[in-house]
Order: structure tokens, then C-alpha cells, then sequence
């Protein structure tokens, strides 16, 4: 039973979609020549370059200007470039043009859409937020435009309190996470309403996997030892009541859920921390009985606990975003959405008894690809004040960032952990449904608010009904009900390309489309086609 529980951790698949496998059928290239020198803009290329060279590993050469543009324009707002920005990109000659267009696309509303859209994908942000959802959404994006500390963000969301997560937005991570402990009230302030213990554990999982990249949930049921082995050499160190001392952070915090004639309102609740600290003896509605143990907070990386008369809270949003492992999880998270692979598999499953290649647990290999870079990159992070655009910019900047999808010679699945190419991905379903609008110039609408919107890169939820949700769901959107998969291909999806009328119904010659204005606008057949290749 341990084994087939564990089993993708303990035996992970390589899929025919592992952006390695998907980049070499969709970018191949005969054998040419060796690998063209580059020019190593930053230490993530000094890091990169020089391993490779040590090694004797060829690499791809410098991706052209438009495969270059594409990729970050995708990359930092998610969506594609249009034909003029295109046109307008190839033809500027001055020497820094991709250094400046990296800093015009992080000023862009859009970048701030993109990535306010990812963290309501990671923190699963659905109905169990109530109203508190929208301000969420609306507290991301003005964290992300004004780049705001990230460190600020996640204490602000671990120490939140409020007479109601309708209107202090961070307190809606609390307020999804809650578990409901019975349907029906016994009493105006019913405690019982969210069991208390059980929330506590579950946002001390979120947190950890969130903010640190470390698994705990298995560790919130039992003693890592004598289960953990051939999992992670890290956790079997742990015990569930280390477990519990990082919940008892929590131990204070009170979860009210507003009701009204017998029945729970609408995800709205009252957090404050008032409560009476963490039972280690209290039942459980999800994990196996608690069986007692020390109940003091300790942070659960170190033994560091509060400060005399520190709010719990506080001090667990301190300790957290001060020790190295926040800098460096958060950092390694942005390289895998910019490069495809993390420096750390899975991002939110490190083994931290396997990142010093000097001291290493018998038996085991390396975790981290290129450790000394993923801690230069999380110093880097720190430096710069948890600016989450700085080290966005660092990355971009990057030749191995600018690296071609397309690889001279013979490419072996070794060269994977080299970042010796870079990796294509798949468009996620918000990216595919704005490309559309975007090449086609036919926007959806989406309600949103008050007001209506053509891109679903705005939305501060999924959405979609008939045939644009069967298209949307084709290709992978999130139902929020579960942690973000990762997008993997299907024959399906291509058909559903090819037959559904989000699509035909875009690129018929027919009234005022974008296919009619360019036969109207242009005798040339050739020109047509030239410029709807440009705009998709």
C-alpha cells in the first residue's frame, strides 16, 4: 500500500510530453556543427555555460529575434506578440532591444494578469473564498504591478486577521483552506462550525509547500522514519509532532464562519487569534487521531520559536521568509516556469539532505542540478528585496534563457539537466483561448465583475460554457478543487482544435474577420499568408 501511494514519487514517469521529449519532435535539427560560443550576460549563464563546458556538453545556439519574442512575451504575460510588435522587434537594430522589450513587458498590465492568474491557480482561489476571491485578485495584481516584497505578500497572508475575508484580501488563503467541522451550528458563535485543529494543519501544509518547496503532508499523519526512506531523506528526520509545533503557530487563531437562518454564508469568515492554542490530543476529521506531544511553537526548518509576547503569527511570517530555503524554493519556482524544468524536481519536493554535494546521504545523488546557482539565485533574490521582477529579469536576461529550442546535433536525454536547449511547453488553456482572440482580433466575453472582458488571462476565475469550456478543459484549466497538474498533450486536443467553433467560427472570410480584411486589403495570396502566420 506504501508503494502504490508513494509510487510517483518513488518511480516519477517520463511522459511523451516531458518538455525534454516534447522540444526534441518539435524542434529537431540534423547534425550541423559544434556549439557556437555565447556571451555569458550574468552568473546564471556563468553557472550554466561553465558546467557545461567543464563537462564537454554541446548547447543550442542563441534563439533568433522572433522565436526570442514569442517565448517572453509568452513567458511574462501570456500572450503572444501581435504582427507589429513583431515586425517592429526584428527590424530594431540597437544592440540592447531584448534587455529593453524584457522591461516593457514587465511594466505591462498584462504581466501583472498573468501571474495574479498563476498564484489564484497555486492557492486553488475558488467559491470556498466567498466574495473575498475578487479582492484576492485584485490584492495580487496590485502586488505584482507596484512589486511589492514577496516576502511582505506571504507574511501578510500567514498573519492576516480580519472581521471578515471580504475585505482584507489576504485573509482569503485562510478562509479556502478551512474545514468545515458540521453543517449546522449548535449556537450564535459556534466554533465547531470550521474544525479549528484540522485548519491549522492544512494551511501548515500550504505553507510549507507554498513558501518552503517541502512536503509535509506526510509527516502531519506519521513519523517520517520507518516510511519515508525511499522518499525523501529530509522528512524521515521529522516526526509528526515537529509537525504539530509548527501548527501550534496556528495554535491562536480563530476561523468564525459567518451564517445566517442555520446555513454557512457565502466563504465569509471572522479570523482573529483569540483561540486557545494547539490540542496535540484533539480529534480529527481528516488525518489519523492526534496522539499528543510537546505543544510549544517551533519553526519546523529550526528550533526557532516566538519572541516573549510575539503574536504567534507574526513571528511564524518572520522565521519563515528569513530562512534560506523560502529565498531559495521561491526562486527555483520562477526558473521552472521561465526554463521548463526546476533546478530542484518537483519544485515543492525538496530533500534538503541532498543540496550540498559535499555532504551527501549515502546512497543518494544530488537533488539540485546546479546548486551553486540556485543559491545565487536565491541571494540574488534576497538582495534585491524579494523583487519578484528583479529575478524574473535576471532569468530573461539570461543567454541560457535565450537559448534555441532548436539543438545542432544529436541530442541525449542527458543533456536535459544541463539546460543545454530550451524546452518548449505547452500553452496553458487561458494562453490558448487568448491567442485565439489575439490572432483572430475576436475577443470572447467573460463577465467579470460589472464589466465584460475578451481574455481569460483577466479573469480572477475559470471560466467558459459549452463549447469554449469543452475547449478550455480540452487543454487543461484548472477546476481549483486540486493542486495545479501539470498541462500534458492528447490526441483529443488537436481534433478539438480542428472542430470546435471557438475557432471556425473566428477565421471565416465572412463579415468584418480578420481573414476577410486581409483578402480585402491585399491581392497577393502570399501576403495573406505571411501575415497570418505573423499573427499566430
Amino acid at each position: 500500500e506504501f508503494q502504490r501511494i508513494h509510487a510517483p514519487i518513488l518511480q516519477p514517469e517520463r511522459k511523451a510530453d516531458d518538455p525534454a521529449a516534447l522540444t526534441q519532435r518539435v524542434s529537431p535539427m540534423p547534425a550541423t556543427a559544434p556549439s557556437a560560443p555565447v556571451e555569458r550576460r550574468n552568473f546564471v549563464d556563468e553557472h550554466i555555460f561553465g558546467k557545461m563546458e567543464r563537462d564537454g556538453i554541446p548547447h543550442a545556439p542563441q534563439a533568433g529575434d522572433s522565436e526570442f519574442l514569442r517565448r517572453v512575451t509568452l513567458d511574462l504575460i501570456g500572450r503572444i506578440p501581435t504582427a507589429d510588435e513583431i515586425r517592429a522587434f526584428v527590424q530594431d537594430s540597437t544592440a540592447d532591444k531584448r534587455a529593453r522589450k524584457i522591461d516593457e513587458l514587465l511594466a505591462r498590465e498584462a504581466f501583472a494578469e498573468k501571474w495574479a492568474y498563476y498564484y489564484m491557480d497555486l492557492f486553488r482561489a475558488n467559491g470556498k473564498m466567498g466574495r473575498g476571491r475578487e479582492l484576492f485578485h485584485y490584492w495580487l495584481k496590485e502586488n505584482l504591478r507596484a512589486d511589492r516584497p514577496y516576502d511582505e505578500w506571504v507574511r501578510a497572508i500567514i498573519a492576516s486577521s480580519a472581521k471578515s475575508n471580504h475585505v482584507a484580501a489576504a485573509s482569503s488563503v485562510i478562509a479556502r483552506e478551512h474545514v468545515q467541522g458540521k453543517a449546522q451550528p449548535d449556537d450564535g458563535v459556534d466554533l465547531g462550525m470550521v474544525h479549528q485543529l484540522d485548519t491549522h494543519d492544512e494551511l501548515t501544509v500550504l505553507y510549507a509547500k507554498a513558501f518552503l518547496g517541502i512536503n509535509v503532508s506526510c509527516v502531519s499523519c506519521h513519523d517520517g522514519a520507518g516510511h519515508l526512506e525511499k522518499v525523501n531523506v529530509h522528512l524521515t528526520s521529522l516526526t509528526r509532532n515537529d509537525f504539530h509545533r509548527m501548527a501550534a503557530f496556528l495554535g491562536k487563531t480563530r476561523y468564525l464562519m459567518y451564517w445566517e437562518n442555520a446555513n454557512p454564508q457565502s466563504g465569509e469568515f471572522y479570523i482573529d487569534d483569540g483561540g486557545p492554542g494547539y490540542d496535540t490530543e484533539g480529534a480529527s476529521m481528516l488525518r489519523v487521531p492526534r496522539w499528543g506531544g510537546e505543544t510549544s511553537p517551533k519553526f519546523i526548518l529550526s528550533d526557532e520559536g516566538p519572541r516573549p509576547g510575539e503574536n504567534l503569527r507574526d513571528a511564524l511570517g518572520r522565521i519563515l521568509t528569513a530562512h534560506p530555503q523560502f529565498a531559495r524554493a521561491t526562486a527555483n519556482m520562477f526558473w521552472k516556469q521561465l526554463m521548463g524544468y526546476g533546478v530542484v524536481e518537483p519544485f515543492d519536493e525538496f530533500d534538503l539532505l541532498r543540496q550540498d554535494p559535499d555532504n551527501l546521504p549515502e546512497g543518494w545523488a544530488l537533488q539540485p542540478t546546479h546548486p551553486e546557482l540556485l543559491e545565487e539565485l536565491a541571494q540574488s533574490f534576497i538582495d534585491s528585496g524579494f523583487s519578484v521582477q528583479q529575478l524574473l529579469r535576471t532569468i530573461c536576461n539570461s543567454s541560457a534563457y535565450q537559448l534555441s529550442a532548436s539543438f545542432p546535433g544529436e541530442w541525449k536525454d542527458s543533456y536535459r539537466d544541463y539546460f543545454a536547449r530550451k524546452f518548449v511547453r505547452m500553452l496553458s488553456a487561458e494562453e490558448l483561448h487568448d491567442a485565439i482572440v489575439i490572432s483572430t482580433s475576436r475577443p470572447s466575453s467573460f463577465k467579470f465583475g460589472e464589466d465584460s472582458v475578451g481574455m481569460a488571462m483577466k479573469l480572477s476565475q475559470p471560466q467558459g460554457s459549452g463549447d469554449l469550456k469543452y475547449l478550455l478543459r480540452s487543454f487543461g484549466q484548472s477546476t481549483r478543487r486540486n493542486p495545479p497538474k501539470p498541462l500534458s498533450g492528447s490526441l483529443l486536443q488537436p481534433l478539438v482544435l480542428m472542430q470546435t467553433p471557438v475557432v471556425a467560427d473566428r477565421i471565416r472570410a465572412d463579415d468584418d474577420s480578420r481573414v476577410q480584411r486581409l483578402l480585402d486589403a491585399y491581392d497577393d495570396n502570399q501576403k495573406v499568408v505571411e501575415e497570418i502566420f505573423l499573427a499566430t
